[in-house]
């Protein structure tokens, strides 16, 4: 048997000052949106699906950040279902629900996704 590896590409999303500190923003990439996450508290930089598995509706990137054990998590401003910015996994018990987890580069004051490189084809900027 064997695996298809997906080739990975960076997107080049905006400079670091767009982003608000403990805060999202939606990024388009084509027809994906991703929920991009700088949180001046940790430290770290986080991304995720836009759209909450529970109701399909595009508002992770207005959700809360928080923590949840140490784990870094965002919860569903309409549901506030939280989810880990980690695994994606849902906290709190509903396993079926799970969001994508996109891995975030900064380098030379700019933000950068790591995404699939169908996705970055027709891709838009912040």
């Amino acid at each position: 048997m064997t695996t298809k590896t997906m080739e990975k590409s960076r997107f080049l999303v905006a400079p670091i000052s767009k982003f608000p500190e403990d805060g999202g923003v939606c990024v388009k990439i084509g027809s994906y949106q991703i929920a991009v996450f700088r949180s001046a508290t940790r430290d770290e930089w986080f991304a995720c699906d836009n759209f909450c598995p529970h109701s399909g509706d595009p508002v992770l990137s207005r959700g809360i950040l928080g923590d949840s054990k140490g784990e870094p998590k965002v919860a569903c401003p309409l549901h506030k279902r939280n989810f880990s910015l980690k695994t994606g996994e849902c906290i709190g018990g509903e396993s079926h629900y799970k969001v994508e987890i996109y891995p975030v580069v900064i380098e030379d004051g700019n933000v950068y996704l790591e995404v699939d490189s169908a996705m970055v084809h027709k891709g838009e900027n912040l």
